[in-house]
């Protein structure tokens, strides 16, 4: 397909082409596009929450304090140490509640782990859900004024900008927040990003050879049909973004080649990266990886291509019950020992430097971190690329990977 034009990223130094729409389903060109591990509205009713859901229908008293006048120390950066916030963290009841976006319940079990041994004695429960879930759960436990976590964290990035708008997150800023990029935190901390999270395919090196490296192109190869597997574009915001960088950058007869290649659809970002390590397919599409260190698998960020990327936000919540306990948490999830042990090499810090042979995230203009936001925020838009990707791969199928959780996991 013809790919005249091109449509600039603003801030990104990246030109992405501009592919012709299919009459009367996308617009490519007024395409909003979204960004940052983690945050926001749901797929279906929850992308609407901020004008129809729940919570907006919530009576004033329910809404917690004003925006203009938010709770917290928004004005500087906290200056306590982290055994200092730790003290005062037991003193003010010993427990946090963390609500994450992710795939599987022990997702985060890595980061429990590290939290209570460095802080043996605070009581974390941490839940992972989709984003797309756990965002109108909150918003429904607003509404009944039933909030149970302190802390969230989620991929649905435009959720923070709404949720701070109404007042309902703390603003703070923890140590180091003057030196996270500023693509990846609000000026009046009202929420930061706590790491770098990169979408894109990868593939058994040993199979495929190393000497050759794929790029998207080539996921429509005949030699790989049946061969991959991919999270459902239309199931994850960001496998969506994903893909819709494809379909404008090689067109709608790449999208529909690729859905002719066989490939093995499932719930769940991890799903790909699992068939892949598992032996069970050559190339796994949409989904988390890492292009350092040793690892059978190459993840691609070639360049000229696109991947994704975006800085997971977290936040207080003006209404926590745990607060010292929540702002531990952030601090010590920016602190440079955890930012320098990221999976990926990626910081959302200035001042931590990628291994060798890695940029800064924000450096890979075809990352898209300034696109992914603002994708984020065109739910409309949104909802015509998941219903036209519906048209070329089908239906999604499956159970969540996490679970059902029902409405206040972790109370």
């Amino acid at each position: 397909m013809a790919t005249p034009g091109a449509v600039a990223e603003p801030g990104a130094g990246c030109r992405v082409p501009r592919v012709p729409p299919q009459r009367g389903l996308l617009s490519m060109s007024s395409l909003s596009r979204r960004h940052v591990l983690a945050t926001g509205a749901a797929l279906g009713a929850g992308a609407f929450a901020a004008s129809t859901g729940p919570a907006a229908a919530a009576p004033a008293g329910d809404r917690g304090t004003s925006a203009s006048a938010p709770r917290g120390g928004g004005g500087r950066e906290e200056t306590r140490t982290l055994d200092e916030l730790y003290r005062a963290a037991l003193a003010e009841g010993g427990k946090l509640v963390v609500y994450a976006g992710g795939d599987t319940p022990t997702q985060q079990d890595g980061t429990k782990a590290a939290f209570k041994a460095r802080f043996p004695e605070l009581d974390l429960t941490l839940i992972v859900d989709y984003s797309k879930y756990h965002d109108v759960r909150v918003d429904n436990q607003f509404a009944t004024g039933t909030l149970v976590p302190d802390v969230v964290q989620f991929q649905t990035l435009q959720d923070f900008d709404r949720w701070k708008q109404q007042g309902r997150l703390l603003h703070y800023k923890p140590a180091g927040f003057s030196k996270v990029h500023e693509a990846f935190k609000d000026p009046q901390g009202a929420w930061v990003a706590t790491g770098v999270i990169a979408f894109s395919f990868l593939y058994d090196t040993a199979t495929v050879g190393a000497a050759r490296r794929l790029t998207p192109r080539d996921l429509v190869d005949p030699q790989w049909k049946g061969r991959i597997a991919s999270a459902y574009p239309h199931d994850d915001d960001a496998v969506l973004y994903l893909f819709s960088l494809y379909a404008r950058t090689y067109g709608w007869d790449w999208v529909a080649r690729f859905a002719a290649q066989d490939v093995q659809f499932a719930r769940g970002s991890n799903s790909p990266g699992e068939a892949v390590f598992g032996g069970r397919k050559t190339i796994g599409v949409g989904t988390a990886g890492s292009a350092v260190g040793a690892s059978p698998v190459t993840f691609s960020i070639a360049d000229g291509h696109p991947f994704m990327a975006w800085g997971q936000r977290a936040a207080v919540l003006e209404q926590a019950k745990n607060t010292t306990a929540a702002k531990l948490f952030l601090n010590w999830q920016l602190s440079t020992q955890m930012q320098n042990g990221s999976f990926n090499g990626w910081s959302v810090r200035t001042d931590v430097t990628p291994p060798a042979g890695l940029k800064p995230i924000w450096e890979y203009c075809n990352a898209h971190v300034d696109g992914f936001p603002r994708f984020m925020a065109d739910r409309a838009e949104v909802e015509r690329w998941k219903q036209t990707f519906a048209l070329y791969f089908g239906e999604v199928k499956g159970d969540p990977t996490p679970g059902r959780l029902g409405l206040h996991p972790g109370a």
